[in-house]
């Protein structure tokens, strides 16, 4: 008698088992909502629209300055345009924060000592847009920051998955636009190795391109993933920054 054959064919039958149980338990739940149906999903494809008229400007890029070792952080650089100034992040590498980038608020917010040098207050109203400082501010850091090496894209998959999709009204009428939930995840094509996920907003069709990856430490990598995400400017990309850790 083979009994690995028979513990395989009795663990078998108790995981549809469980599906089952799990799967009445699910329609008893919800025993009272409306079933879905296939005019309502063709509802959603036929009155949003998912493509848009052709867009001057180039979206929102980002790019990987530097990573300061003492911090633990990685510092990314967002373009919004020429004439815009640029947004700085923090990519946190470990910690509480570990993948989260976070804005360096302060750098846009201008001290009461600009107006006043005996005082230097801290004025959090006085905001600083002007990207001439903003890129000088950037340029200053970058000289403190240890440059990182790119590595081959092709090591690396990208899987999304539509987690939610909604549409959204834009002003000027004409017909509301997608826009998706859309879960991003980069794994090693070996399968063994650092991976990450996360989840952006995008509208008008859920698609992203894996575009650049970086090794940041050993473990630790970035990726920067484009996906149609501006709507102010429909159809234009967007770049976000996933942390790939073992």
């Amino acid at each position: 008698m083979n009994r690995d054959a028979k513990t395989q064919t009795a663990l078998i039958a108790l995981a549809r088992t469980r599906r089952m149980q799990r799967a009445i338990a699910h329609a008893y739940i919800h025993r009272d909502a409306p079933l879905p149906s296939l005019r309502h999903s063709l509802g959603f494809m036929t009155s949003t629209a998912s493509t848009s008229e052709e867009q001057d400007g180039v979206g929102h890029t980002m790019s990987l300055l530097g990573v300061a070792r003492s911090e633990g952080v990685a510092y990314v650089v967002e373009e919004l345009g020429a004439a815009d100034a640029p947004i700085i992040y923090r990519l946190w590498l470990r910690g509480p924060r570990q993948g989260h980038l976070v804005p360096i608020h302060a750098w846009y917010s201008r001290s009461a000592r600009d107006n006043d040098p005996g005082e230097g207050v801290y004025d959090p109203l006085g905001q600083c847009d002007d990207p001439r400082e903003i890129r000088a501010r950037i340029a200053a850091i970058a000289t403190s920051l240890e440059p990182v090496p790119r590595t081959t894209t092709e090591a690396w998959m990208l899987s999304t998955r539509v987690v939610q999709r909604r549409a959204l009204r834009v002003a000027g009428g004409g017909s509301p636009i997608r826009k998706f939930a859309l879960q991003l995840r980069v794994e090693p094509v070996s399968g063994h190795g650092a991976s990450g996920h996360t989840t952006v907003t995008a509208f008008l069709r859920p698609g992203a391109t894996l575009a650049e990856v970086w090794a940041l430490e050993p473990g630790i990598a970035a990726a920067r993933v484009t996906y149609t995400g501006v709507p102010n400017g429909l159809g234009l990309p967007k770049d976000t920054i996933v942390l790939l850790t073992e």
